[in-house]
């Protein structure tokens, strides 16, 4: 218990002295990064120096590839759960490790140019946000941010501290995605009006109820820096390190998890912004005859989203999102025993239906082919834009040069500002419709619900980040932080 006390005073007092600190930063006091020291202007070690925040699973994953690239140094890692940041302690052996990232950025912000954040969803934000306050360059896993409106700070912060910034989304970086763009601009299926997406996630429990068995929170882990933003919670053990995805104060579902993957290329296809208006539905299950279950903390097992956006040429394009493995319908082109979607993988893929004709492609844009596929090696365009060394191996690299050139000489595949965004914002939006299919309110007898948020298109106001017909879906565009974790602010 002495420990426990201990922990939770460190942490309290970790807090304070950040949100100290962070306030400081939001009125401008912030260090200065090297990269902004003089023109061409590099670190002593000519390598980017890179603090990883989430030493374990996708963000240690991110850390290697970083590595690889022979341009970066991990310089510090950072993780709550000790269990999963072995790998990567043991490869970046001078890398010094942290618990809390608010202690890494008060105590070494001197001593990194970026940052990379590889973990939950919930906590996003305000770890990117906060290290591009002090002018750090940011590398964020997909989805970009747990809610909406953490979307659009981020998106603020990164024109305010100009710094490079790169979404996790691989694929973006990838030759499938040039090759779908040059076909689509050279009219060959002419303009697209109709395009459906589809995943086999979720992979992990959804639709089901809290465990009410309360086990020890295991050694190694730090439950309330795991929390972090998100409110308090018994420790659970199917919730880390995977299985938060399913939960929506952690995560954001199926669509949250595959998305950026799969409609991101349609995105940069069409040069998407932000939807429209959104309509949802989800499977729904029964403890027993006629009675439904009610689940309202974790994501459906399967649901469909329909989004609808205005196109480059004006014309309403409808994105149809489908999970749980449910899958649209074939399309008379393909043959009987050809794949739909990518050629390696069934569970995942986009099918783009134009005027004069189709494409498909699996996940991360990869595979793409005209439909008919024969048409697929007769067609030949120029290729019109350069591909990305390593394709999506080369998203790392791509950042990491970015970030050594300074802000605004060099490219990027997934920059906040202009695409993961509008993207991240998009996407989210469907789960907004998605939670008020659930929404439920009691019938004026008592005896049942009523679910008003049924049977309705949401329609999006995106300037003012509001759905404008059915207001209780309002309450999902923003959450409240937990006591003691600093809004998002300037």
């Amino acid at each position: 218990m002495a420990d426990e006390k201990q922990t939770i005073s460190q942490s309290s007092s970790s807090r304070r002295e950040f949100i100290r600190n962070a306030s400081l930063a939001a009125a401008g006091f912030y260090i200065v990064p090297r990269h902004v020291l003089g023109r061409g202007f590099v670190a002593p070690s000519d390598k980017l120096l890179i603090a990883g925040v989430g030493a374990g699973g996708k963000g240690g994953d991110d850390d290697r590839h970083f590595a690889k690239t022979g341009k970066a140094e991990i310089a510090f890692l950072c993780d709550v759960d000790e269990r999963q940041a072995v790998q990567n302690r043991k490869l970046f052996p001078k890398a010094k490790f942290y618990h809390d990232w608010r202690e890494m950025f008060e105590k070494e912000h001197k001593n990194f140019d970026a940052v990379d954040v590889g973990i939950p969803d919930h906590n996003h934000a305000i770890v990117g946000f906060h290290a591009m306050q002090l002018g750090k360059h940011v590398y964020v896993q997909k989805p970009l941010t747990h809610d909406i409106w953490e979307a659009h700070m981020m998106g603020e912060a990164a024109k305010r501290y100009k710094v490079v910034t790169q979404m996790g989304d691989q694929g973006s970086s990838g030759d499938g995605v040039r090759q779908l763009r040059e076909w689509y601009e050279a009219g060959i299926i002419g303009e697209v009006h109709t395009v459906h997406c589809w995943t086999n996630r979720p992979v992990w429990p959804q639709g089901i109820p809290w465990s009410q068995k309360n086990p020890p929170i295991p050694a190694g882990l730090n439950w309330d820096l795991w929390l972090g933003t998100a409110q308090e919670h018994p420790y659970e053990d199917m919730i880390v390190p995977f299985n938060w995805r399913g939960w929506w104060d952690f995560g954001t579902g199926a669509i949250g998890d595959m998305a950026c993957h799969i409609v991101g290329p349609v995105f940069k296809v069409l040069g998407l912004q932000y939807a429209t208006e959104v309509v949802s539905s989800v499977s729904t299950p029964y403890v027993d005859n006629w009675q439904q279950a009610y689940f309202p903390q974790s994501g459906p097992i399967s649901s469909s989203s329909h989004l609808k956006f205005k196109g480059k040429s004006g014309q309403d394009i409808i994105l149809n999102w489908m999970d749980g493995g449910m899958q649209p319908a074939r399309p008379a082109e393909l043959g009987p025993n050809e794949i739909m979607g990518g050629k390696g993988d069934t569970g995942n893929g986009v099918i783009f239906e134009g005027t004069k004709g189709k494409m498909m492609c699996g996940v991360y844009g990869e595979d793409p082919q005209l439909l008919p596929t024969s048409r697929t090696n007769e067609v030949n365009v120029p290729k019109k834009y350069p591909r990305v060394p390593g394709g999506t191996d080369g998203h790392y690299g791509q950042w990491v040069e970015a970030c050594i050139a300074g802000y605004g000489k060099m490219e990027v595949d997934s920059p906040f500002i202009e695409y993961a965004v509008p993207l991240t914002q998009s996407i989210l939006m469907a789960n907004l419709a998605i939670r008020s299919f659930d929404y439920r309110e009691a019938t004026a007898d008592g005896k049942g619900f009523n679910y008003p948020g049924r049977g309705i298109t949401l329609q999006w106001d995106a300037e003012n980040m509001k759905v404008t017909n059915f207001d209780a879906a309002n309450q999902f565009v923003k959450r409240t932080y937990r006591e003691g974790w600093p809004e998002l602010k300037f």
